[in-house]
């Protein structure tokens, strides 16, 4: 595979602790460009040992996302496009428990803090747990048409997806809803399972390399992430059922609106063909939503997202 050539690098100290309307791009580039996020880890480097713990740290410095950038041409009604090329993190990362989060946490002692050695593709846990790394970002997101989310919070801009499926190779297709878009990235995990059951990954700081596109006139009320064997669109609330829903109806949407299904075809093809799944349902999460996804196959009748 050929190495893109990277036009821009965005340091980690250029971020944004929310995306809301009023975003002020640190950088603008042309569509086709391709950007290099530094990115920090969750807790904005307040975590460096075991003995470091989520009860001490400062709550007002979680989830920072590096940018933001704006693409030129990019208007509401369009669809800006980040392809990720690469996810680099650093030698180690680390996951914590925190007091009242988690479906186990009635279960265990609060707060713990775990640190993991990356290396060689692999993810070491301790002396007797190694498994392979699987490195993803969990904060894509581009500027809101009103409300301003936390970078903690996803909604129809982006924001905290945490979905595993979005590392290298993964196409995200984020609704502009200001000119330029203003797309930021951070809260990279070196590995995170569906579910994200105790409220962390492998939380840790590293490189994501993002090559930017535009797709003019068309966008999903969600963002929807194109891999190659198949397309998925999102959506979030705060419960699973509710976001189930929410993302069965924007999966239907597009049969219906771009690949010419009956609204009846697609409620029997969505069961019988794709997959519903959760990127993350992590509770209790006091003012945590779930978000939930569903998994439409690349075959000649749902070849992509979007009809060209």
């Amino acid at each position: 595979m050929a190495v893109a050539t990277v036009d821009h690098v965005v340091s980690r100290d250029e971020i944004v602790w929310a995306f809301g309307p009023d975003l002020e791009p640190v950088l603008e580039v042309e569509p086709g460009a391709v950007v290099r996020f530094e990115t920090n880890d969750c807790f904005t480097g307040q975590i460096t040992s075991e003995d470091d713990l989520v009860t001490e740290i400062d709550f007002g410095r979680v989830n920072s996302a590096t940018g933001p950038v704006a693409v030129k041409g990019a208007e509401p009604g369009d669809s800006l496009v980040a392809e990720i090329l690469d996810v680099r993190p650093i030698e180690f990362g680390f996951a914590c428990l925190i007091p009242g989060f988690g479906q186990l946490i009635d279960q265990v002692k609060a707060p713990v803090t775990r640190l993991f050695r990356v290396e060689d593709g692999w993810i070491h846990m301790n002396d007797h747990v190694r498994f392979p790394a699987r490195p993803m970002v969990g904060v894509v997101g581009v500027a809101t048409d009103g409300e301003t989310l936390g970078n903690g919070l996803a909604g129809r801009h982006g924001g905290n997806l945490d979905d595993h499926l979005h590392g290298t190779g993964a196409r995200m297709y984020f609704p502009v809803r200001q000119p330029g878009g203003m797309f930021a990235v951070g809260d990279m995990h070196a590995s995170m399972g569906d579910g994200e059951v105790c409220f962390t990954g492998v939380e840790i700081a590293g490189e994501v390399d993002i090559r930017f596109d535009l797709l003019k006139g068309k966008q999903g009320t969600w963002p929807v992430t194109e891999l190659p064997d198949r397309w998925l669109p999102h959506a979030t609330a705060d419960d699973y059922d509710e976001a189930l829903r929410l993302v069965s109806e924007e999966a239907a949407r597009f049969l219906v609106d771009e690949w010419g299904f009956s609204i009846e075809d697609a409620f029997i093809f969505l069961s019988v063909a794709c997959d519903a799944g959760v990127a993350q349902a992590c509770k209790p999460a006091p003012g945590f939503g779930t978000i939930a996804r569903f998994a439409i196959p690349k075959i000649e009748a749902t070849p992509r997202p979007f009809r060209a």
